[in-house]
């Protein structure tokens, strides 16, 4: 079994440094290693020239975002199992010898993902949880794939940031490029995931295989925490429009109905909205999320319908 992986980067010298030694230190190396990058980053080019212990090859892509990068990657790869990671992450000396002991276990095994350890400063964030990656039949996703625990389990989503597939798992997979954002594009992972279950394949999680993340920041409008108004628009639209293609027809109204009602507290409904105004201080923040998630429901839901008519 041979292994590519896959590692899409934009203007992240130091961590893609770190995330490249932690390759050169895997006890069961890569057949080869593909860096996705734009002409734009000058400084990825000196990280690259730089001698490794294994093949690396240079992936160049003109258009913005992770799904561009991963769909021009993923057209290179010829191994076996492609394994893919951030450029923020260390993964662990055992992340491959694991990834390759999974999928030869396992025929039916489309896609692996394990944990992802969230450091922040000097400190790791910590906690279990047995429930991971996981949609529920009325649209909510449950992600945890930073804290799982226990033993291997099948999941129906694997996280970007530590998911390795069988190639022939991803005959004719093309990520979607109606996505908004111009670089994290947030819950790609998700719509990829689900195109790798609905043609019969199985997802699985197994936390001991583990990547450090150390969360690099993302450009304005794209932010992780206390995201811009932008930023969780664009993130409640992906996630909404993934989920509508996903769904069989007869539970999309009641996934809608769900969102609009509860929602989350990161992207609130009613419900929700409720909640966090008798919880939180910054009752204008509150509200600005409510409307950005209800603008991003609506703008998923038209993308949805703009993509069945084409």
């Amino acid at each position: 079994m041979r292994i590519s992986v896959l590692i899409p980067t934009w203007r992240r010298p130091r961590e893609l440094t770190r995330c490249l030694a932690a390759l050169d230190a895997q006890t069961r190396p890569p057949d080869e290693v593909l860096v996705v990058t734009r002409e734009e980053d000058e400084d990825t080019p000196a990280v690259l020239a730089e001698p490794r212990g294994f093949e690396l090859r240079t992936v160049p892509v003109r258009t913005p975002g992770v799904v561009a990068a991963l769909n021009e990657g993923l057209a290179q790869v010829t191994m076996d199992v492609v394994a893919i990671t951030d450029d923020d992450t260390s993964p662990r000396a055992d992340w491959l010898a694991l990834i390759e002991r999974r999928f030869a276990g396992d025929s039916g095994l489309g896609g692996i993902g394990g944990r992802d350890w969230v450091h922040h400063g000097d400190g790791v964030e910590d906690g279990e949880r047995e429930t991971v990656g996981k949609l529920r039949w009325y649209g909510r996703i449950v992600g945890n794939h930073h804290l799982g625990t226990g033993s291997m389990r099948e999941v129906d989503i694997l996280k970007g940031a530590n998911m390795a597939y069988r190639r022939t798992a991803l005959d004719g997979v093309r990520l979607d490029e109606r996505l908004r954002g111009s670089g994290a594009q947030v819950h790609f992972e998700i719509d990829l995931s689900l195109m790798v279950k609905s043609q019969g394949w199985k997802l699985a999680y197994d936390p001991a295989i583990a990547v450090d993340h150390y969360p690099a920041s993302r450009p304005a409008g794209e932010e992780r925490e206390l995201p811009s108004r932008s930023a969780l628009l664009n993130e409640v639209h992906n996630e909404t429009y993934v989920l509508l293609k996903r769904l069989p027809a007869s539970r999309r109204p009641l996934a809608l109905a769900y969102w609009m009602a509860v929602g989350t507290r990161r992207a609130p409904g009613a419900a929700m909205l409720g909640e966090r105004l008798l919880r939180e201080h910054d009752r204008t923040a509150v509200t600005q999320a409510f409307r950005a998630a209800m603008r991003g429901r609506l703008a998923g839901l038209r993308t949805f319908r703009d993509a069945a008519d084409d």
